[in-house]
This record gives C-alpha cells, structure tokens and sequence, in this order.
C-alpha cells in the first residue's frame, strides 16, 4: 500500500503517521516535545511509527516557525533549543526520503483543503487561532509559500498603526488583539476574574460600530493622551471609543470592594485566568468577557477582510484552541466582518470553524509530501 510520513512538529507534541493517497491514517504516534534533545525523540517517534510498516514514498513536515526553506532550517519560538536548526535535512537523512517542509499554519491550510471544512475552495485561508495566531493560504490547490516558507503570517498583519506594540516589535498586529492570551490579558486588566461576574462595560458588547470616521477599521487601543501604547491617566480605555473607563474599587468594571483580587494583581484565583475560562463565561454573559472577544473577532475580521481584498479568498477555515469557543468567538466574527467589509467578493467570504481540528497539521504534513511525490520528475 502506497503511503507518506506526515510529521507534525509543536512547541507542546509531536505527531507523526503513515497516510495513504485518500488521507486514511495506517499507523500514528504522538510524544510531548522535550526542552532539549528534540531530534533525539522525534527519531524515536518516526521509527516507532514506521517499524514494520509499509514503507513510505516520502515525507512532509509541518513545523512552527520561523522557517526558511530555501535552507530548510526551523526557528520554533517556542522550541529554544532549535534555532537555525537543519530539520529537513536531518529528517532526510535519517529517512533516505524526499523530504518537504512548512509551516505549521500552512499544513493546517492544507488539511482543511483537502479533508476538512475547506474542501472544494479554489481560495482558501487557514487561521489558527490559539497562543498566537497564524495562517496559510491555497490557492487552486497550491500551498501558498512565499519565498522563505513564511507566507500567511496573518497575526502580524497590522490593524491598527497606532495600536499597542506586539511581542514582535510591530505595531497593531492582528494577535496582540486576537489570541487567546491577549484576549485574556486584556479581560483581566478590564476587571475579569475568572467565575466572578464583572460589572457593564462602558459601551455594550454587540453595538454596532461608530459610522466611519476616516480612523482604522480597529480602533486604536490605548491612544488617547499618554501616547500610542500607553493609557490615559485614568486607566484602560474602552475598545472602540477611546474613552477612559471607570476603574476604581466596586467602578463598572471591577470586583465590588473586598472582592477576590484579579489576576493581573498577582492575588489569588479559583483558576488561572486563561481563553478558555474568559470563553466559558462570555458563554455566560460576563460583560466584560463578552467585550474581550467582540474586540478580539474585530481585529480578526479586518485582517480577512484586507486578505480578501488582497487575494479574493472565498472560503475561510478557522481552527486553535480559542475556536472552541464556538458561536463566542463566531457570532461576533461575523458580525464585525459585515460591518467592515465591503465589496461584494469581500462580503462574500464564507467563515467556517475547522472540521478536522488537531489532525488538520498531519492531514497538511501528509498533502504537502503526496503534491511533493506526485510532482517530483
């Protein structure tokens, strides 16, 4: 039976399997990622998947990255032993194997294109949304790459250029607004204690936007006086207005006094204050909780807006840990997306959540080695 090696490198797992030319799973291993030593297991895991089994006709890897194809080398973020670090090569010699890489964004693309939510999509944009966001593009079939391998970094596409400074060094990124974390950060600095239900924000989650004032589709956060990146002197300021928001003790936006400190405080809590305990209870109706992700899906729906309008994507695929959220994070996605796009093609892209989830990177890994196979002279 014909098959190829899909591997499917994380910060937190490695995955790897033997998938035939219908995407159907012959044998899989999965193993976390060691601090260090992580060839050493990934070694381990490809002979513990491939001992005894039909043998593969090549191999795909999805990787975090950073990445540079051209040298096939990876820089995981959040792998700080692999900086640099020659996978492809590795992997081929110790397969003897055509080997392909990519990014880890790009093959969930991939396997939502060929068999999950994006089946059909001659235009097709992936975006995990989860620590960080990140994305890939296919296009009539084809991954699309760029030059480095780095194409579909869409959580740093800025929304804002006056907005809060990212952990990259920009300024607006998609997922200083947008990722779990900073959804939950945001939450917390507003007053959100997990499980504790917080007072009304200034302005209703859900309202419609101002009419359009010539400002970004994002409004900016944190700009009034104090400069772009820092608060008024009275505190956080509301999401879309700029208006400073009340924060005082028992203020619209706080515990009541005497109340359990937040997480931001450093006091105690009943569970860390994380995506998806801010996802329960914006499924509960926490004012503030709800606001966190009415400001998160806005960001989101301008960075699809502008790839639309860019690419003429028809089909979006949405996956990541903060997706389980559901009609949380979807219904004011869509909501936002048709108050900021457009025209036409623009409205008419189709937001799906992902069908595949966590095997959407194997099932990418396993398409990028049979494209590989099928156009190798």
């Amino acid at each position: 039976m014909n098959c190829v090696l899909a591997i499917d490198i994380g910060g937190t797992k490695l995955a790897a399997a033997l998938v035939d030319e219908a995407g159907s799973v012959l044998r899989s291993a999965t193993r976390p990622t060691p601090r260090t030593e992580v060839m050493a297991a990934l070694t381990a895991l490809i002979a513990e998947v491939t001992v005894d089994g039909p043998p593969p006709l090549a191999v795909g890897i999805g990787c975090a990255g950073p990445l540079d194809l051209a040298e096939g080398t990876v820089s995981p973020v959040n792998m700080p032993s692999w900086r640099g670090f020659p996978l492809r090569d590795e992997v081929q010699a110790l397969t003897g194997l055509p080997t392909v890489l990519a990014g880890d964004a790009q093959c969930f693309a991939l396997g939502e294109h060929w068999l999950g939510a994006g089946q059909g999509s001659r235009a097709l944009l992936g975006i995990v949304v989860s620590t960080g966001i990140g994305g890939g593009l296919v296009i009539d079939g084809a991954p699309i790459l760029g030059p480095t391998g780095n194409a579909g970094h869409v959580g740093h596409m800025s929304v804002d250029p006056y907005g809060e400074r990212c952990e990259c060094g920009g300024r607006g990124c998609v997922e200083r607004y947008a990722s779990g974390p900073n959804m939950a950060r945001w939450a917390t600095e507003n007053g959100w204690t997990p499980g504790r239900p917080t007072g009304t924000p200034t302005e209703k989650p859900g309202e419609p936007a101002d009419e359009p004032t010539g400002e970004p589709a994002v409004a900016p956060v944190d700009t009034p006086a104090g400069g772009p990146t820092g608060q008024p002197p009275g505190g956080p300021t509301d999401t879309r207005t700029g208006r400073p928001v009340d924060t005082r003790a028992g203020g619209p936006t706080r515990e009541p006094a005497g109340g359990a400190m937040d997480a931001a405080s450093g006091g105690p809590t009943a569970e860390p204050a994380d995506a998806r305990a801010l996802a329960r209870d914006a499924a509960a109706g926490d004012p503030v909780a709800l606001a966190a992700f009415e400001r998160g899906t806005r960001a989101l729906a301008g960075m699809i807006a502008s790839v639309t309008a860019g690419v003429e994507v028809t089909t979006v695929v949405i996956g990541g840990g903060v997706s389980a959220a559901g009609k949380v994070l979807f219904g004011p996605l869509e909501r936002a997306l048709d108050d900021i796009a457009g025209l036409p093609f623009v409205r008419a892209v189709r937001i799906q959540p992902s069908t595949l989830g966590v095997r959407a990177g194997l099932a990418g890994a396993a398409s990028l080695a049979w494209r590989h196979h099928t156009h190798s002279p």
